[in-house]
């Protein structure tokens, strides 16, 4: 089974013979199986030279870059091989055919909503009076079907989400100054934390899609742009509630992630290291879990 590795140390990340090691200033080293791994992820200041990006490539391994914050920067994405002259023809068709990508669209959020809803549903089982919530959010998912253009669907979605984070300030048990969404920058620990995991599901999204025959600068519910892969911004919506807000939720309800893991300058938060690294290995847990698909009568990776 292939594996992400999350290197924190600063360096120099080098081939050397089969692996690629990564030599600290003081000497000592760390060798990576490339055999056995799926991407990395650079989080210390460490220097790369054309050899190890040529050598990444070779390999199919997607390098994913995090600045000192901790914010994503971007992606070495290896040439693909994995190519369909056919597939992305019939991508671009159903992008250009406005019905087949409404259709695609709704189908995207009628998935990210549905697992929305059940994250509510489950604190609500479990003593937190989020009914009303639950109700409001209910009522706003029969009007997806009704939508004709993409923009009313989006505006539709965020009316979803704005219910949906006002429910976190009931479903935390810490004591978090919380009230909206906030990107750029992050204000508080809460929005810091969902931007660092919300980039940790992008880049687990565009490793998964650099292994098939899709484009992923294609998208259906965001307008595809330039510089960036827009097809993941559109799979990872699925995948937020799913994984990401679950493992807020459990690390905040913990208590394994507390005020102490974040510092604050200026206007905005950012995680500490040791913060990073714990929200990393429950990530990888997250990932590694097995799923049963009724409909399917088998088990899958999460």
């Amino acid at each position: 089974m292939s594996e992400s590795y999350y290197l924190f140390s600063n360096g120099e990340l080098k081939r050397k013979d089969n692996v690629l090691r990564l030599t600290a200033p003081d000497g000592s080293f760390k060798d990576i199986k490339v055999n056995v791994t799926r991407d990395i992820y650079l989080f210390g200041e460490i220097s790369l030279n054309t050899k190890t990006i040529n050598y990444s490539g070779q390999l199919s391994i997607p390098l994913h870059f995090f600045n000192y914050y901790g914010y994503y920067t971007g992606t070495f994405y290896p040439k693909e091989s994995n190519v369909s002259g056919k597939l992305l023809v019939k991508q671009v068709q159903h992008y250009s055919n406005s019905d087949k990508r409404l259709e695609i669209a709704k189908e995207i959020i009628q998935a990210a909503s549905y697992n929305i809803l059940r994250n509510i549903r489950y604190y609500n089982e479990r003593g937190k009076d989020l009914s009303s919530s639950m109700q409001e959010i209910k009522a706003l998912r029969k009007e997806i079907d009704r939508v004709e253009d993409i923009n009313s669907l989006m505006g539709l979605e965020g009316s979803i989400r704005k219910i949906y984070y006002e429910c976190w300030r009931t479903i935390i048990n810490q004591d978090i100054d919380f009230e909206k969404r906030v990107k750029r920058p992050p204000d508080n620990m809460v929005n810091s934390m969902i931007s660092f995991v919300n980039s940790l599901i992008y880049t687990s999204c565009l490793s998964e899609i650099y292994k098939t025959q899709l484009n992923p600068t294609i998208s259906y519910l965001h307008s595809p742009g330039e510089r960036r892969f827009s097809l993941c911004l559109d799979i990872s919506e699925i995948f937020k509630p799913l994984i990401g807000d679950r493992l807020i939720f459990s690390l905040l309800n913990r208590k394994m992630i507390t005020e102490k893991d974040f510092e604050s300058e200026s206007n905005f938060y950012y995680i500490k290291e040791k913060g990073r690294k714990t929200i990393l290995k429950e990530y990888d847990e997250y990932l590694s879990r097995t799923i049963n698909c009724k409909e399917l009568n088998r088990g899958s990776m999460l």
